[in-house]
């Protein structure tokens, strides 16, 4: 049978539209969030034992100054380095010295130990690095990384540093913050007293469009208890998605995700648990928060899978690279508005402007600036029937 001509245009135009379609900004070439790498090795290693040990990363060369450091708190469930791993090549060839504590071993740990043992890898490792040439953490340049259930761990560090002997950080970079509990009977982390965070804290939580409701709840609530620190040093941000061009731009709770192999945990070696003493009662005690929930093991998946894109580079890389420089050199959140780059997210390749971040102090601490219009594009958003995002489901459930 012969196809209308109308047929096969209609469908040689479909096939082509791929190929035509805008594409997104690569990683700059330089400056924030940029390749411009001074460190061309990295070196990968393990601290501590097999349950209770901590991934290090710093450039392969002896270090000539300190190194900044770097904590990199991990969602539920996703306890390799190798999930985040572009980004934490990304930092450590910027010259930073990465932690990446496992404070969880999955279906062994419970949620409500979680903070005390990121706190308890933290000080041990920082103290094993303390006299190591290459690595040179310095200690009064520290900024805490957290996604989704990181972000509740690295609050309770930063309230907890002076109780467990930890460096104060400068900042807590809170991406899709997630897996809070409200009381004790809940699964999921505990916040502590959030008032107890220094004053000279720069305080960032960003949230993402396509799971913006259950983040952008815990992001106010965070921001809100951290009495102590003033409004002008914490920051409400927005990643947006953006389908104008080919591949679309989806800030959902995996974005942040940027796999790469030779980070996984598999490749990085952690010395094994000493012997246990046979007259040594076992007191461990399996309970149903160790398991990890069916939200989560589909996250882990996703963020094993996730593609680096303009998101990572201009999004999360750029924003904390330049939140990071602004904390250490005691500039506040101002500053940062103040910067166009900030929230720039580059152009599309036929010009068209990615959408922006955005960036507000907390209502009600403080005047609220105007965000400038971005270009109006209508987005695909998911039908009204799978409105009810994964992140609804980890909130408060993790």
């Amino acid at each position: 049978m012969r196809r209308p001509l109308f047929t096969l245009l209609l469908g040689s135009c479909l096939a082509a539209a791929p190929a035509e379609a805008a594409t997104p900004p690569k990683q700059p070439e330089q400056g924030p969030g940029g390749s411009d790498y001074k460190i061309s090795e990295v070196t990968k290693r393990g601290i501590g034992t097999t349950s209770a040990g901590t991934y290090v990363f710093h450039g392969a060369e002896q270090a000539t100054e300190p190194r900044p450091v770097v904590i990199f708190l991990h969602s539920w469930g996703a306890v390799s380095p190798g999930i985040y791993g572009g980004w934490i090549d990304h930092l450590a060839r910027k010259g930073n010295l990465v932690l990446f504590p496992r404070f969880q071993e999955v279906n062994r740990s419970r949620p409500a130990d979680a903070s005390t043992l990121a706190a308890t890898l933290v000080k041990s490792a920082l103290e094993a690095l303390a006299d190591d040439a290459s690595a040179r953490p310095d200690l009064k340049r520290v900024a805490v990384i957290g996604h989704s259930a990181g972000v509740p761990i690295a609050l309770n560090l930063a309230a907890g540093a002076a109780a467990s002997n930890i460096p104060v950080p400068k900042l807590i970079f809170g991406v899709m913050p997630g897996g809070i509990a409200s009381s004790e009977s809940e699964r999921g982390i505990l916040l502590g007293d959030l008032s107890n965070i220094d004053a000279s804290t720069l305080l960032i939580m960003m949230s993402g469009d396509r799971d913006y409701l259950p983040s952008d709840r815990a992001a106010r609530k965070i921001l809100q208890d951290a009495t102590a620190v003033p409004a002008g040093r914490k920051l409400f941000m927005r990643a947006a998605s953006d389908d104008h061009g080919y591949p679309a731009l989806t800030a959902a709770l995996a974005s942040p995700g940027s796999p790469k192999p030779d980070y996984e945990a598999s490749a990085i070696k952690l010395p094994p648990d000493p012997p246990k003493d046979p007259k040594q009662k076992n007191t461990w005690r399996w309970s149903a928060d160790m398991a990890l929930t069916g939200p989560q093991t589909i996250l882990t998946q996703q963020l094993a899978n996730s593609g680096t894109d303009t998101l990572d580079y201009l999004a999360y890389w750029k924003t904390f690279d330049m939140a990071a420089a602004a904390a250490f050199a005691g500039r506040d959140a101002a500053a940062l508005r103040r910067d166009p780059k900030f929230i720039d997210m580059g152009s599309w390749s036929d010009g068209w402007p990615v959408r922006r971040l955005t960036a507000d102090m907390p209502k009600g601490e403080g005047p609220e600036e105007k965000q400038e219009r971005g270009p109006r594009r209508r987005l695909n958003f998911a039908p009204t029937e799978t409105k009810h995002s994964l992140s609804e489901f980890l909130s408060g459930r993790s």
